[in-house]
């Protein structure tokens, strides 16, 4: 099989390549020039350097390596970037997509299409709203979340309109190695393995610990995913997440125990998001009746977080 992985240099990109690769497809990606990546998938020769925002150029390449699977994760990723990064948001995921819908409907219009969609859609919840069903009412308030939105119903407009075959899986927080510090999790094991390595005092700052969130190791994800492309139904989202949440004071306690570390922690203003959901946890019944099951724990997902910004400081 023909696979097209775009935003293949990321991290959940990276995965997919690498599991399609060791099982002998032909495997491409596609990244920014400015995109780079620790975790090389395959050869970088499979790399093929180009924007989303270039829809001839996308057009191009697709009709060249006529790709029967075509992964599109390339995104302005961050929903806590997305306050400040408003523009840029809008016009990579929604506009970005577009482009990619375009490029497959012309040059691929047979090839399965997954479009990364995200929890950050379900918006303004409470605690009473979850754990959150697929069919529940969107209510996005970040530029993220409103532009992941727009992503997936961009994908179900060309399903119905094309007949392309598009699959829809609302992404919850995946974890793994190879990550900037950009989120809480991986912003933590990085202050760690700086404090354990002596670089930095043994402080930590932090933001909101109270919240909870689902988080799922993008290993289980990217198997998740790949069971919706196999068994899945097109143009209908479905929640991969593990339907457990842990609260991100949880989160740091394991990984202050992970590193072995003292380190005194101090609450910073500037972490602290102007909306977040107090609670996101997501019902994952509709892709565990596919065969989806968890391998990864969540300590075991932190051990190995950690130690790759160990290896990487």
């Amino acid at each position: 099989m023909r696979v097209l992985v775009i935003g293949g240099t990321g991290m959940v990109g990276s995965h997919f390549m690498q599991s399609y690769a060791a099982e002998g497809h032909e495997v491409w990606g596609i990244a920014r020039n400015s995109a780079s990546s620790r975790m090389a998938a395959v050869q970088d020769k499979t790399i093929i350097r180009t924007d989303i925002l270039e829809r001839d150029s996308l057009e191009e390449i697709i009709r060249e390596k006529r790709p029967e699977l075509i992964i599109h994760m390339a995104a302005q990723a961050f929903n806590g970037d997305s306050w400040r990064l408003e523009q840029l948001t809008h016009q990579t995921n929604y506009m970005g997509t577009l482009n990619v819908l375009h490029a497959v409907r012309v040059a691929a219009p047979e090839a399965k299409l997954l479009l990364a969609c995200s929890s950050a859609e379900y918006g303004n919840i409470t605690e009473a709203d979850c754990p959150l069903v697929e069919d529940r009412l969107l209510k996005p308030h970040t530029p993220y979340g409103v532009s992941k939105a727009g992503v997936e119903n961009l994908g179900l407009q060309y399903a119905l309109n094309y007949g392309m075959k598009i699959y829809l899986p609302r992404m919850f927080i995946h974890v793994g190695t190879g990550h900037p510090p950009a989120t809480a999790i991986q912003n933590f094991a990085r202050q760690l393995a700086l404090i354990k390595k002596g670089v930095i005092e043994p402080e930590i700052h932090v933001g909101n610990l109270e919240s909870a969130r689902d988080f799922i190791d993008v290993r289980d994800g990217v198997r998740a995913m790949r069971l919706l492309l196999e068994k899945g139904n097109t143009a209908e989202p479905y929640n991969i997440c593990n339907h457990k949440a842990y609260k991100i004071s949880e989160i740091l306690d394991m990984l202050v125990e992970i590193s072995g570390t003292n380190a005194k922690v101090l609450s910073d203003p500037a972490l602290f998001r102007p909306a977040d959901e107090p609670l996101l946890l997501g019902d994952n019944s509709k892709i565990t009746a596919l065969g989806y099951k968890r391998e990864y724990s969540m300590y075991k997902t932190l051990e190995d977080v950690f130690a790759d910004w160990e290896s990487r400081i």
